[in-house]
């Protein structure tokens, strides 16, 4: 199953053993993917006390919660590149009964809205939740307690709306769509509304003076699924940690995945830890970012994050209410892999051939008095200034017409790139963004003739 060290295996044992017993938690799994598939799992203490010592294990089915809120996102976006839906549509247009006007889709993925958290009628009090009929009634009485855009407000109304939403544009129940668009194409065949009867792990709430669990119930969240209503195994969830890492386009296409990794509003704006982007949670832990999602519901705290750029996702299941923070552990698990046992570095591979009409272009040109190194890996332009942090890639092109090329990826995505010749064929100069780049370093008050 791994590719991971013996030594790193066992670093990674006693973490998870350490929260276990500092959190006095019933029982716990720990988990990392990397190379597209579960390289490493582990269990601590007891996935059920009528059989105590037996550990949950990669396959026991734990409430994943608000982790169902990454799946939701994922659905309304295929439906955005399928054209049934707009990021700048308002409820109103998607939900013809809505009385909230002007909430786009976009702040509804981003609890960016200000609407109130939860739906009305105190559910988590009296562990009544809504059908689909009355979630929408009771979202015409929920009340707007903030700003479009002007500040984070997590919101579990929201996102079962937008349940609500797949569920009429894709004609059939919320699940349905799931499980066809995500959870089918992924093979993860024990994600699921509630436990599917298989092994699993039970909930309990550990009292703060007492050493006697006490078990929790589970709950039928009704229209609320789509934010917080399903369960799965580590197993599982490193099948979709492997996704958000590198997604198959009959899911969803990675340049939509990226566009849902994108910050559109910091949560934490003191320290800038903690952003949201389309349905995924962004954290930052040192140099490192990992988008997932954390999730909590009696006798369950969970989290799945993943590190994108190295292909590495940590996974934190917790059998009680109240735990250690699940993306701490999550992201410990993938930080302590990524420092220890690292990938091997990919050999570079020599190119075949520089295309003729870029011979030319290659080497340093000048812009705005700083230098870019021009030069060609496997055939295709990319350029890099040779001071930016290595940490940055290049810009890439993509060759559109006779020296016009678009760049694809890194610096001024987007932006053209002009080569203008000299009559003997020469590059003489270049435009890029429509910035002049010129072989020599030139004051701005040269530029007129150059």
């Amino acid at each position: 199953m791994t590719d991971i060290a013996a030594q790193t295996q066992t670093a990674l044992s006693r973490i998870v053993a350490d929260r276990q017993a500092k959190g006095r938690v019933p029982g716990v799994v720990g988990a990392v993917a990397r190379t597209g598939s579960l390289a490493w799992s582990t269990g601590v203490g007891s996935a059920d006390l009528e059989n105590p010592g037996v550990p949950p294990t990669a396959d026991s089915q734990f409430l994943i919660a608000s982790q169902s809120k990454t799946l939701t996102a994922v659905a309304v976006m295929a439906l955005r590149d399928e054209g049934k839906l707009s990021l700048d549509d308002t409820v109103e247009k998607l939900i013809p009964e809505s009385k909230h006007e002007g909430i786009t889709v976009r702040q509804m993925l981003s609890h960016a809205s200000g609407m109130q958290r939860e739906p009305v009628g105190d559910v988590w009090d009296l562990m009544e939740f809504p059908d689909r009929a009355e979630l929408v009634s009771g979202w015409n009485e929920a009340e707007r307690v903030g700003k479009p855009h002007h500040r984070f407000h997590y919101s579990n109304l929201v996102f079962s709306l937008l349940g609500e939403i797949v569920a009429r544009l894709d004609g059939r129940p919320w699940y349905d769509a799931i499980k066809a668009r995500i959870l089918d194409p992924l093979e993860m065949r024990r994600t699921t509304v509630g436990m599917d009867g298989g092994p699993a792990a039970t909930g309990y709430y550990v009292p703060p003076f007492s050493d006697v669990p006490v078990k929790e119930p589970l709950l039928n969240l009704g229209a609320m699924d789509a934010c917080g209503g399903l369960a799965s195994t580590a197993a599982d969830l490193a099948k979709w940690g492997m996704f958000v890492a590198n997604p198959i386009d009959e899911v969803l296409s990675k340049d939509t995945l990226d566009e849902m990794c994108q910050v559109q509003i910091m949560a934490d704006v003191d320290r800038w830890q903690l952003a949201f982007g389309l349905g995924f949670m962004i954290l930052r832990r040192g140099d490192r970012l990992f988008v997932g999602h954390d999730g909590g519901m009696p006798g369950h705290i969970t989290s799945t994050f993943v590190h994108r750029e190295s292909g590495t996702a940590g996974i934190a299941l917790f059998g009680a209410t109240a735990s250690p923070a699940p993306s701490a552990l999550a992201t410990d698990l993938v930080i302590k892999v990524l420092e220890d046992d690292p990938l091997p570095t990919e050999p570079w591979v020599p190119g075949t051939a520089v295309p003729p009409e870029l011979a030319g272009v290659l080497g340093t040109w000048f812009s705005e008095g700083h230098p870019f190194d021009f030069s060609v890996k496997n055939g295709v332009l990319q350029a890099k200034a040779p001071i930016a942090p290595e940490h940055l890639a290049p810009a890439v092109f993509e060759r559109i017409s006779e020296d016009v090329y678009r760049t694809v990826s890194g610096r001024e995505r987007g932006e053209l790139l002009r080569i203008t010749r000299t009559p003997d064929g020469t590059p003489e100069k270049l435009h890029w963004a429509t910035y002049l780049c010129t072989r020599q370093p030139l004051a701005f008050a040269d530029l007129g003739t150059a």
